[in-house]
């Protein structure tokens, strides 16, 4: 029985793997460099590390789709771009534009940089202030002790 389910397995893992493979038929070369260049540049909105050429998600494969059809009625590269951020926001974008909703996404690693260098400096800044414990009278005296009785 074991074998069957593992013969059964063997057979059907080429079913379960298969992927939806996006086929788009272009015209010329520069159109299809154009396409590859356009999917690149575009974040998909629901993997957010991934290009849309990368992803597997519905909403990438949609705007995949997207993206062939505007190129075949002949829209250019900005006109593209402008409708998916218009539609999608700037974070469709990996390379947003520098404006006021933006500008965290600009400076705010540089900002954790340099609030993460400070403190650091200050952190070794006291603690190369910190001054040995002072020790009495009577602890330096039983300190004494003990170092003279282990050099004999």
């Amino acid at each position: 029985m074991r074998r069957l389910f593992l013969i059964i397995l063997f057979f059907s893992l080429p079913l379960i793997i298969h992927g939806k493979v996006d086929t788009y038929h272009f015209d010329d070369p520069k159109q299809e460099a154009r396409y590859k260049k356009l999917v690149a540049e575009l974040r998909c909105l629901v993997c957010q590390n991934q290009n849309l050429a990368d992803s597997n998600a519905e909403l990438a494969q949609d705007m995949r789709r997207l993206t062939y059809e505007m190129l075949q009625r002949g829209e250019s590269n900005e006109q593209i771009v402008t409708f998916m951020v218009d539609r999608y926001g700037d974070f469709v974008l990996y390379r947003p534009p520098l404006k006021s909703s933006t500008v965290m996404l600009w400076v705010g690693p540089f900002l954790i940089l340099g609030v993460g260098v400070l403190v650091l400096l200050l952190f070794i800044r006291r603690r190369g202030r910190a001054q040995p414990p002072q020790l009495t009278q009577q602890e330096q005296e039983r300190a004494s002790r003990l170092l003279d009785d282990r050099q004999t």
